[in-house]
C-alpha cells in the first residue's frame, strides 16, 4: 500500500540509518574489535552484517570466529566512541526535520543502549535537537524495538492518539514496532536493510530516504 498522504500529528523517527549515516562507525568499531582479539579483519559486507544481527538479537558467533562473547563488549564500546567522530547527518536531513516539525510532534526512538543525555548531546552537535519533543533510547524502556513500549509511552506523554502517528525507520524492528503499536509505518532505504527485507514487513509507505517524507504528510 502506497498512500498519497499519511495523517500525522506525531512522528516517531529512528536514528541510525534514518537520520544519520552510521556506516563508518560500524566499520571502525568492527575493525577495532577484530584487531583487539587478534583476528583478521573481514570484508565490509561482514562488518555491516554485525549490527544487523545485533539489532535483531541474532548470533554473530559465525561472523566473529566463535568469539561473540568477547567481541560484543569491545564492539559496543568502540561503536559508541566512534559515533562522535564518524556519524554524520544524511544529506538534507536538517531541512527535512524542520519541515516535519512544522507538521507534527517529533520523537526520536533509538535502539542505542546509551543514556538519553548522550543522544541529546549528539543531536545538539548535529544541530537538530530543537526539532524533537522527546528522545527515547533503549535504556529508557524495559523492552526496546520491536516492542511497541516506547511508542506507547511517547503517545501518552505527548497526549496523542496512535492512529494519528507514524513511525519512520530503516529497519525491520521499526516496522514491527509500528505494527505492534497500531501506527502507520514508513520504511526508508537509507540504512542497513534492503527493499526486499523491508517489503516483507508490509510498510504503509516505502521511500528512498527520509527527505521525501514531508511531501507524504498531511
Amino acid at each position: 500500500m502506497q498512500p498519497d498522504k499519511l495523517k500525522a500529528k506525531g512522528i516517531f523517527l529512528d536514528l541510525d540509518g534514518t537520520l544519520v549515516d552510521s556506516t563508518a562507525a560500524y566499520i571502525e568499531a568492527a575493525k577495532i574489535s577484530f584487531h583487539t582479539l587478534g583476528k583478521e579483519v573481514p570484508s565490509a559486507q561482514i562488518m555491516l552484517e554485525i549490527p544487523r544481527r545485533i539489532e535483531q538479537r541474532q548470533s554473530i558467533n559465525d561472523l566473529t570466529g566463535g568469539c561473540a562473547e568477547q567481541f560484543m563488549p569491545i564492539y559496543l564500546k568502540a561503536f559508541y566512541a566512534a559515533t562522535e567522530r564518524y556519524v554524520k547527518l544524511l544529506p538534507n536531513v536538517a531541512l527535512t526535520l524542520e519541515g516535519l516539525a512544522e507538521k507534527a510532534k517529533l520523537t526520536l526512538i533509538t535502539m542505542r543502549h546509551v543514556p538519553n543525555q548522550v543522544i541529546q548531546k549528539e543531536l545538539d552537535y548535529l544541530g537538530v535537537s530543537q526539532y524533537f519533543a522527546l528522545i527515547v533510547t533503549a535504556l529508557d524502556t524495559t523492552k526496546p524495538k520491536p516492542s511497541p513500549e516506547a511508542l506507547n509511552w511517547c503517545v501518552k506523554t505527548l497526549d496523542l492518539k496512535m492512529c494519528d502517528c507514524i513511525i519512520a525507520g530503516d529497519s525491520v524492528n521499526d516496522m514491527r514496532a509500528g505494527k505492534a503499536a497500531g501506527s502507520r509505518t514508513v520504511a526508508v532505504l537509507s540504512g542497513l536493510y534492503g527493499c526486499e527485507e523491508l517489503s516483507k514487513e508490509q510498510p504503509d509507505l516505502m521511500l528512498p530516504d527520509i527527505t521525501l517524507l514531508p511531501e507524504h504528510i498531511e
